[in-house]
């Protein structure tokens, strides 16, 4: 639809890593923490992965921070989240979508319900820059 405000985003990314790989990526606190944000933020995350269950990824060096809510947990092929920044009213949800390749996982990033084209804009530049970071975090 020509002229519509751009509400939602799509990202995906080939990894060299198996599905189950890429999904602990995304799910193991610790895991999360060491590749999502670059380094010098002092990441840390919290996991409650269950349906209805919280996360956090705080980079308190950073000075910003991001919580939200598990709606959908399908391991290793499905998760959805919500996604609101700390201070933001904004809230959106996050679709990651794993599927096995030949090359290992096709992953999928689909961000929807933004309100602003400037913060869809915004988020496509963040997740393309901590997707970035994937392949070498899960070849290490």
């Amino acid at each position: 639809m020509a002229g519509d405000t751009v509400t939602s985003l799509e990202i995906s990314r080939s990894v060299a890593a198996s599905p189950e790989r890429v999904w602990r990526a995304f799910t193991d606190p610790a895991e999360l923490a060491a590749w999502f944000w670059p380094a010098r933020f002092g990441t840390t995350a919290e996991i409650d992965l269950r349906s209805g269950g919280a996360f956090r990824i705080d980079g308190p060096l950073a000075g910003m921070a991001v919580s939200g809510q598990y709606v959908e947990i399908d391991p290793p092929h499905r998760l959805v989240f919500t996604w609101q920044w700390d201070g933001e009213e904004e809230q959106t949800v996050v679709t990651l979508t794993f599927t096995a390749s030949a090359g290992g996982t096709d992953l999928l990033v689909v961000h929807e319900r933004f309100t602003d084209p400037a913060s869809a804009d915004n988020h496509s530049q963040g997740w393309a820059d901590c997707l970035d970071r994937l392949p070498g975090w899960l070849a290490a």
